[in-house]
């Protein structure tokens, strides 16, 4: 079992920036992908940012150019980096991380940005 814990969240402005954390308690040297989810209410949940083992990246169309995806295998985190955020990008945001033995999930942290 891979345990992941989100920090980061909480409220904030539309156009300002908050920076999102996931630690997991296995080395995340080795993983298949490593990434973020997001979903808001009444709404299914969504691919926001990922990173593969190999480092390469892919956004979502509508954060692309505004957020970050960065993984630091000392620490077993990856982060994201979020700015100009949007009232659109309020929503529940996931951690997720694909292992060879498994894929596993956060418990998720509250984004909310207020027009």
């Amino acid at each position: 079992q891979v345990q992941l814990v989100e920090s980061g969240g909480g409220l904030v402005q539309a156009g300002g920036s908050l920076t999102l954390s996931c630690a997991a308690s296995k080395n995340i040297f080795s993983i298949n992908t490593m990434g973020w989810y997001r979903q808001a209410p009444g709404k299914q949940r969504e691919l926001v940012a990922l990173i593969t083992s190999g480092g390469s990246t892919n956004y979502a169309d509508s954060v692309k150019g505004r957020f970050t995806i960065a993984r630091d295998n000392a620490k077993n985190t990856v982060d994201l980096q979020m700015n100009s955020l949007k009232p659109e990008d309020t929503a529940v945001y996931y951690c997720n991380a694909d292992y060879w033995f498994g894929n596993f999930w956060g418990q998720g942290t509250q984004v909310t940005v207020s027009s």
